[in-house]
């Protein structure tokens, strides 16, 4: 019944992920068997590490795997899915609708167990999650998911509270290299000629994607004339320029930084730059999340209409989709670079977290607590304002706003502040 099971399984995710036929695309005869054949993400199924350990106890618990595209997310879970002895299913929360996974809960009410993977977990709608809770909940259904998108941010917290989220790392050069060479070897694709001149424009062109070296790689060979893959031959069937990673491949989280501190530098061009060089990764979500947070960490008070204009920015862009999108950013990443700029708001809430994480955590005022007893309504009062406490006893004198003049809104908000606490 499990090898059965097994054959089932390939089935699965032949169909999901490409079928076993004469034109598998090479990525997919590739698709490693066991931990050992995973290249990169050593953080996680290196020896002793997280994933490895689990594996060697033979016990897989709910987890979610993110990252870019082509570094590894499918082929941990093809590995894992091959290494324990539980029935596997595959579903894309997206393609599958809610009958697929019924099918899913009743096979594991039925085997006494089951391991879903599933591609696309942040479009899990409500009740697809509705169905599959109760079961995370009783470790009926164990699940990986894999995504693309940050899961603090895009995946249901009641999904994400029930698994434990690793991230994958950005593929080296050298770990595209050792991908490259593992297909020379095997001779997937017979008899091919390739100097190490033109492996490295492969990797520089894939940008860490080890799927997208290889779709390079398979296409290159089968439109050369004598199965020599040249750097003409590339140029030949690669739309995109030449992206140059640096050695550990860190470049695209160097670049987000970058667009940040010129954003907050003010230097408009700067800015542009690097916007374009994110633009070209294809990861907009990042992009989209990194101008959010700058709007209210960098520029904050000193200009609050910024934070709303982004978000209107995201949903042009959204609407419009490539290339016109491209527009829109670089309009709101030049008005971000050129607008006065305040940090006092997150400075404040920054002072508050600490505050909470040494032990400030005090009890609230009894006048304003949820019975109210002696609580001053100020619309009551004249210009809505009289004098209470607020803070608890312990921290009644102390200051977490320190107001910034960087603009004439912040210092109509800096009188508004000092006349509030100066008055007795």
């Amino acid at each position: 019944m499990y090898l059965l099971s097994k054959q089932i399984n390939n089935l699965c995710y032949n169909i999901l992920y490409g079928s076993d036929t004469m034109n598998e695309p090479l990525a997919n005869k590739l698709k490693p068997n066991k931990l050992s054949d995973i290249i990169g993400q050593e953080h996680l199924v290196g020896k002793n590490k997280v994933i490895y350990n689990m594996i060697k106890n033979k016990r897989v618990f709910s987890m979610i795997l993110y990252g870019k595209p082509g570094i590894g997310k499918t082929s941990i879970a093809y590995a894992i899915s091959n290494e324990v002895d539980i029935n596997v299913r595959y579903l894309n929360a997206t393609i599958n609708n809610k009958k697929d996974f019924d099918v899913v809960v009743n096979e594991a009410k039925m085997y006494n167990g089951i391991l879903l993977i599933m591609d696309e977990i942040h479009r899990l709608n409500k009740d697809k999650q509705d169905l599959l809770l109760p079961y995370l909940e009783n470790g009926l259904i164990t699940i990986i998911g894999m995504t693309t998108t940050n899961p603090y941010h895009s995946i249901n917290p009641a999904i994400r509270s029930r698994c434990q989220i690793f991230e994958l790392k950005p593929l080296t050069n050298m770990d595209i290299k050792n991908g490259i060479n593992k297909v020379i070897k095997s001779n997937l694709l017979e008899n091919i000629k390739i100097d190490d001149e033109v492996i490295d424009y492969i990797i520089k062109l894939s940008n860490g994607d080890l799927r997208y070296a290889y779709n390079l790689l398979e296409i290159a060979f089968y439109t050369s004339s004598d199965k020599t893959v040249t750097i003409d031959n590339i140029k030949d069937i690669n739309n995109k320029p030449v992206y140059f990673d640096d050695k550990d491949g860190d470049s695209y989280y160097d670049l987000l930084s970058a667009l940040q501190k010129s954003i907050r530098g003010s230097d408009a061009d700067a800015s542009v730059y690097y916007l374009g060089r994110l633009i070209h990764s294809g990861d907009f979500e990042s992009i989209y999340r990194r101008l959010s947070v700058i709007a209210y960490e960098d520029i904050g008070l000193a200009n609050p209409s910024m934070g709303p204009k982004v978000s209107a920015a995201i949903s042009a862009c959204e609407r419009l989709g490539m290339p016109e999108l491209i527009i829109p950013l670089s309009s709101i990443v030049i008005e971000l670079a050129l607008s006065p700029k305040s940090n006092s708001a997150y400075l404040a809430i920054d002072k508050v977290m600490k505050d909470i994480e040494n032990g400030c955590a005090y009890s609230v005022p009894k006048h304003i607590n949820s019975t109210a007893f002696g609580y001053k309504y100020p619309h009551d009062y004249k210009d809505g304002f009289v004098v209470q406490q607020y803070l608890p006893d312990e921290l009644v004198n102390r200051k977490y706003y320190v107001p910034k003049t960087t603009s004439k809104y912040e210092l109509l908000l800096k009188e508004m502040y000092e006349k509030r606490k100066n008055t007795k």
